[in-house]
């Protein structure tokens, strides 16, 4: 079979203003990026406010492997098979971050002949929201060090600065740093750190703001230090707020793009879901489901990360529900839940992996299990899909279906849709139709009104199966000053490990006898939610021993190769 890349290379890619047409759109709601897409303006849902919506399908999964078990494959192949079946469909999916691009994953634009293209646009730059994204964070920074530097008229504790710089590349060699050096007329000199830009309080903003005035009011509100006194200090109190929606106005509006066979899908906003929500934007959800009968939106990693974020906080925020969800797994991704398989990427599978193991199979199973509870616990229907792989046996298939639905899976659909694209997804297209005809009535994992304490507690045992959670002083110390500045109601985003349903990827399955370390929370104001910091979790990648910009290089006809 060909790679991904020469699959799309091989693919006949429409005019956006094309897709735009035939979706619904008019000239005025779209701005060209190019040949082969576009942004869409917002001003698209006032003309169709008065339309119903279409149906809102969630992607999720179990808890992954390192290589990824194809949950954009399928949520990208889905829509090409709800159209193969006569329905109108629209996918929305995160911007893929160029750390992993470059580094263990590499890209995410699905797989196969279920893929977004131009697989460079979507993989690279597309049309440089990440790029404004990190300007604008970057700039407050420098704004935070120029204030201290020019008398610091706020009483900024440069020892309390909570605001660090960006760049969506992972290097781990930046995790902690010192600035300021060189003389008095170079700043003050100051410890701090980079994160990953899609781990930014400004990439969570955009996939969460309703409009620009949302937008500029949610920047407005970022903490990004404390006075002396221990008060907060926003980027409105620097008077940076306005600046940085200029540099990121153009982001709000989606970004149009097709699948292989010609459909609409949106890329806007790359939340990280180990870290940040990691869901694709309100806004992209929201103009599709205006314009298509079957919107699918996909969640990050594991249904216990990225589903939990979507219903707890996208949705709370959002006020949309799911109609049904779809939750991926492999056989290759629960055998290696047995614990019995070390999965590292750049080495080869295990051999033993490829062939069929039953008794293997069979102690993976819990984590599948656990994740279809965690879903169904959200009030919605779950089909499980099974990404099949050409080593896969018909036993381990029918193994998976017994356990799914004995866990209350509404059904489970094996697909093909790397090999065949739409027309290897029909009996997963029609599963998922009939999801969506029954009663669901969305389910939050906890109320607001719980302490913020209980609030983490109730995810880390009732999603991850923890026994408890053990907070740190600095944690401790930390939601104490969220309360004494009024904002201990938000919802809870937790950042830890998507390898495993515990704060420790060496966890497999679904362990129990376990407590969740929390080891520090932090405020997002702006974003509307406080984060959890859990186990060793990081905000920057390092780069593995052999990334994947090694293969990366572009061929004398000026084509990109080796991307994946």
């Amino acid at each position: 079979m060909l790679s991904d890349i020469e699959i799309a290379h091989a693919a006949t890619v429409r005019p956006a203003r094309e897709i735009a047409e035939e979706i619904g759109l008019e000239p005025d709601e779209v701005e060209p990026n190019g040949r082969h897409k576009a942004k869409v303006t917002l001003k698209v849902l006032d003309r169709l406010k008065d339309r119903p919506n279409g149906k809102y399908v969630l992607v999720t999964a179990i808890t992954p492997t390192p290589l990824g078990e194809g949950k954009t494959l399928t949520s990208v192949g889905l829509g090409q098979a709800l159209r193969a079946t006569g329905r109108s469909a629209f996918t929305c999916i995160r911007q893929p971050s160029l750390g992993p691009v470059f580094g263990i994953k590499g890209g995410a634009a699905g797989g196969g002949y279920s893929q977004v293209v131009p697989m460079e646009d979507i993989n690279l730059h597309l049309t440089g929201d990440v790029h404004a994204i990190t300007a604008a964070h970057n700039l407050c920074a420098a704004f935070i060090d120029n204030h201290i530097f020019h008398g610091n008229e706020l009483g900024i504790d440069p020892h309390a600065v909570t605001w660090p710089r960006v760049l969506d590349i992972s290097d781990r060699s930046l995790r902690n740093v010192v600035i300021g050096l060189g003389g008095r007329t170079d700043g003050d000199p100051r410890e701090t750190h980079f994160e990953i830009t899609v781990a930014s309080e400004l990439m969570a903003i955009l996939a969460l703001a309703e409009d620009l005035q949302d937008l500029r009011a949610r920047i407005g509100r970022v903490v990004v230090a404390r006075t002396h006194d221990g008060a907060p200090v926003t980027a409105e109190d620097l008077k940076v707020a306005g600046a940085m929606t200029v540099l990121m106005k153009e982001t709000i509006k989606p970004n149009l793009m097709q699948d292989l066979e010609g459909g609409p899908v949106f890329v806007h906003a790359g939340p990280f879901a180990n870290i940040a929500h990691g869901n694709s934007s309100i806004v992209a959800d929201r103009i599709a489901l205006k314009l298509a009968d079957y919107v699918v939106t996909e969640a990050g990693f594991g249904a216990d990360m990225g589903a939990e974020k979507f219903v707890n906080i996208k949705c709370r925020e959002s006020g949309l529900a799911p109609d049904a969800a779809v939750l991926v797994c492999t056989v290759r991704a629960l055998k290696a839940h047995s614990g019995r398989f070390d999965v590292k990427p750049g080495r080869p599978l295990d051999p033993a992996m490829m062939t069929e193991d039953l008794d293997a199979l069979e102690a993976g199973m819990p984590n599948l299990v656990r994740q279809i509870e965690n879903v169904r616990s959200f009030g919605i229907p779950v089909v499980v899909a099974i990404n099949e792989f050409s080593t896969d046996t018909p036993a381990e298939h029918a193994l998976i279906a017994e356990h799914a639905r004995a866990a209350g899976a509404h059904s489970v659909v094996s697909h093909r849709l790397h090999a065949e694209g739409g027309a290897g997804g029909v009996d997963l297209a029609e599963a998922v139709v009939a999801a969506c005809e029954q009663p669901s009535t969305l389910q939050f994992t906890y109320s607001e009104s719980l302490p913020m304490r209980e609030r983490i507690a109730a995810i880390a045992t009732q999603i991850y199966g923890a026994s408890g959670v053990d907070f740190s002083f600095e944690a401790s110390r930390s939601m104490e000053r969220i309360s004494a500045i009024g904002l201990c109601d938000l919802p809870v985003c937790m950042a830890k490990t998507h390898l495993s349903l515990s704060h420790d990827p060496k966890l497999k399955g679904a362990p129990t006898g376990w407590r969740l370390p929390v080891r520090d929370v932090r405020i997002s104001a702006g974003a509307g939610f406080v984060y959890v910091l859990c186990g060793d979790i990081m905000t920057m990648p390092g780069l593995p021993g052999h990334p994947a910009g090694e293969h990366i290089d572009i061929d004398a006809d000026g084509n990109v190769v080796g991307l994946s």
